[in-house]
């Protein structure tokens, strides 16, 4: 029986609204449709869309968790270790000297647990957020989207989507296509860990030279293979993008035109290289995913 290895792409885009999850989406159905296993984990936790894009409804869920501490207050000797060790500024220790939490500042660390001498610290939980697993049929092609969601008015972030990466990694797909969030904070970082090839996807304005610029600056520093692929291409000026990628020496291996076809992709809720196969980006996403494999899946 023939063993295969996970090749995992990260798609990512600093700023927001770039087109990385068109781009996600369109690779993991491009994949589907030349027979891999394929999943696709939306780490966009605080806006997933891309069962949007697919045109489903997500499936299968599972609740995620953090840690929050609970004080055993017979067991307090009001030493005040807890409040100090917390680096959130999470625990308030009252005039009568016992602590208290403000559960919405805790990002379940377990420092304070385990800095108690007295142990009068236990577990408790609190609900963070949910992921998904929703089978898409791609012309009847293997294809699993896996989807964060962080709960409403939750800030912590890291635990769901650290859910999201290791729930998607468990279905020992060939390739994981992961669709990062916008930005370049901790939770960017999860998203590209170990992965084969990050695609920097960028516009040629210049939030979004200066956005590339943060990103590529990440993937630097975690020694990543990286490509570029400048969205909207007809709109702005490339010299912007040209001349950040100089500075990494990174590809720059596809230009994307706008095009009035992906909206009406995202109306139909099919991705672009099924329901306009025809068109200019299609194709050029298409290629882009025979230069995936090619350039990386070796």
């Amino acid at each position: 029986m023939v063993q295969y290895v996970t090749y995992i792409v990260a798609v990512t885009g600093g700023k927001g609204g770039t087109g990385k999850s068109t781009i996600a989406v369109n690779l993991a159905t491009t994949f589907a449709l030349r027979g891999f296993k394929v999943v696709l984990a939306d780490m966009d936790v605080e806006a997933p869309n891309d069962h949007i894009l697919f045109g489903v409804q997500l499936e299968n869920q599972e609740n995620v968790y953090s840690m929050i501490p609970f004080f055993k207050l017979d067991k307090c000797i009001r030493c005040g270790v807890c409040s100090r060790v917390c680096s959130e500024s999470a625990i308030i220790i009252s005039k009568a000297g016992f602590p208290f939490i403000i559960p919405k500042l805790c990002s379940g660390c377990r420092a304070c647990k385990y800095a108690c001498p007295t142990k009068a610290i236990v577990e408790g939980s609190k609900l963070v957020g949910r992921t998904y697993m929703t089978n898409v049929n791609i012309n009847n092609k293997n294809l699993i989207l896996v989807t964060g969601e962080l709960v409403e008015n939750e800030e912590r972030s890291f635990p769901v989507s650290l859910a999201t990466r290791i729930r998607a990694e468990r279905l020992q797909p060939d390739i994981l296509i992961i669709d990062s969030p916008p930005g370049t904070s901790n939770i960017v970082a999860i998203a590209l860990d170990r992965a084969d090839l990050v695609i920097a996807v960028t516009e040629p304005t210049p939030l979004g030279a200066h956005d590339l610029n943060l990103i590529l600056e990440l993937v630097k520093e975690m020694k990543l293979k990286a490509w570029v692929v400048i969205n909207k291409a007809n709109i702005g000026d490339e010299g912007l993008v040209v001349n950040i990628v100089r500075n990494f020496n990174i590809p720059i291996v596809s230009k994307l035109p706008y095009s009035e076809y992906l909206i009406k992709s995202y109306v139909n809720g099919e991705p672009l290289v099924l329901t306009y196969p025809e068109t200019t980006i299609a194709t050029a996403l298409t290629e882009l995913s025979e230069q995936i494999v090619k350039g990386v899946m070796k």
